[in-house]
């Protein structure tokens, strides 16, 4: 006997509770019966409610035991069309964030000059202490 599939609309309407289902793996299940007995408590489950909670499911890593149960809560199917499609994150575009606030082209001139005081002084010094022994 096969099941009508449901849509995310119909199934979101079951968030309380005294009624409460889940979307996973394209399953529907009526956990209402066990919001009392879930390790996580009632909360976790509620917070799943009203959208596809398979990867909230898959994160955890559930038991085989814990999977075996869905069985006896199964509902029926989602129509999957009815759910909408997950986006990829995509952080906003930023400039280049300059932690000190120094000008990129400063750092570029002194990336250039300081070694060339340095090796101006290391030549002076050695003139220097070369003139004083002589």
């Amino acid at each position: 006997m096969s099941k009508a599939a449901l849509t995310l609309e119909e199934v979101s309407k079951h968030n309380t509770k005294d009624d409460c289902w889940l979307i996973i793996a394209g399953k529907v299940y009526n956990v209402t019966k066990f919001l009392e007995d879930h390790p996580g408590g009632d909360d976790v489950l509620l917070s799943s409610t009203a959208k596809d909670a398979t990867d909230d499911f898959e994160d955890v890593g559930h038991s085989s035991t814990a999977r075996a149960m869905l069985d006896e809560y199964y509902v029926g199917d989602i129509d999957m069309a009815t759910i909408p499609a997950r986006t990829k994150y995509a952080p906003p575009k930023q400039p280049h964030y300059n932690q000190d606030k120094t000008p990129e082209f400063i750092i570029k001139i002194l990336q250039f000059l300081v070694p060339l005081a340095i090796l101006g002084l290391a030549v002076a010094i050695r003139m220097y202490t070369k003139s004083e022994s002589a």
